[in-house]
């Protein structure tokens, strides 16, 4: 039993490490957008009529900038230890990426799936994971508003792990050319849906495997203990 909670631990750590690392990479990817010259690295694969196109661009930048905070602030309600008797902080930053998913960066990325290279296939994948990212971080509002904490975790986590399908996309890219030399579009077409659907099958597994039920625990034993006159502590 011992053994299992170092390990989990370890791996929450790892896991957060490489989070914080590619959206630190993430950002510094970004910051050369932030000049608004269409000639620049992803830009580059529109045409010139998608790149003078205003929805595009609002599109474009509106998601770009706030995926970088949805990754941080959602990282943070992964590890209760950060946040404990800071209730108010936990509530803010959930606040904080709700919002940003529901009324910025899911919405843009249903923008940008229009303009998706790759035909049909790709705006099809692209705009069913918007659609996904969508409901299941409304799903884990609403439970939350009910204070339903087991469902609010899993929610979540199912939510968080489709806003990291921008990591498992280069890193799945990565893996299928370099070593099983698939082609280009082959390759792009394969991440476009394995990113956030890889994505949501590892939630599902993790939530069988108790990973939430041990991180709503941990939240709990975390909060501060109240008096025999105070009410439950609320976690959101």
């Amino acid at each position: 039993m011992a053994a299992a909670a170092s390990f989990s631990r370890v791996f929450q750590g790892l896991f957060g490490l490489g989070v914080v690392l590619f959206t630190g990479l993430m950002l510094t990817k970004v910051v050369p957008y932030l000049s608004f010259e269409p000639g620049i690295d992803f830009l580059t694969t529109k045409s010139a009529e998608t790149n003078a196109s205003a929805l595009f661009r609002l599109g474009f930048y509106v998601h770009i900038t706030s995926s970088l905070w949805v990754m941080a602030t959602g990282l943070v309600q992964f590890f209760p230890r950060l946040w404990a008797g800071r209730r108010a902080l936990h509530r803010t930053l959930g606040k904080v990426y709700v919002a940003s998913v529901l009324l910025l960066a899911a919405p843009s990325g249903l923008i940008l799936a229009l303009y998706a290279n790759g035909g049909l296939v790709a705006k099809v994948g692209f705009t069913l994971q918007c659609l996904v990212w969508w409901l299941s971080t409304w799903q884990a509002y609403r439970t939350a508003r009910q204070r339903q904490w087991q469902p609010h975790t899993d929610w979540m986590l199912r939510s968080y792990l489709v806003t990291l399908a921008a990591m498992s996309l280069r890193l799945e890219s990565f893996g299928l050319f370099y070593l099983f030399q698939t082609k280009p579009i082959e390759t792009y077409l394969t991440v476009t849906w394995l990113s956030w659907t890889g994505n949501l099958v590892l939630a599902e597994v993790l939530i069988q495997a108790g990973v939430t039920r041990r991180l709503l625990r941990t939240a709990l034993a975390a909060a501060p203990q109240p008096s025999a006159t105070t009410a439950k502590p609320q976690l959101v």
